[in-house]
């Protein structure tokens, strides 16, 4: 289980990453430090918690490290709580195949 950097009894405002990583390895970085701020998969590329603005902003700098010279993007989105409060989220699980 990874050492979370940010302290959950901060709770910080809603954050949202989206990425684009081709090179797996690079990806694989993106997708380490979002778990490591405590950052929840929401989506297959795509990771959503609540962070610190401190939380944020070193999170920012380890996904420039981790995206590196490789073609790809990043957004970190910062949300208002009313936003997911007004948010329409559709979900529905997948049919089992047996």
């Amino acid at each position: 289980m990874p050492t979370l950097i940010q302290n959950p009894r901060k709770a910080g405002k809603p954050t949202l990453v989206l990425y684009d990583v081709q090179d797996d390895k690079r990806r694989t970085r993106v997708m380490n430090a979002c778990k490591d701020y405590g950052l929840a998969r929401w989506q297959y590329s795509a990771y959503q918690g609540r962070l610190t603005g401190t939380a944020r902003k070193e999170l920012e700098v380890r996904l420039e490290r981790a995206l590196g010279e490789s073609a790809g993007l990043i957004a970190v989105l910062t949300l208002e709580t009313w936003q997911l409060e007004e948010a329409t989220i559709l979900h529905r699980e997948a049919p089992d195949a047996d």
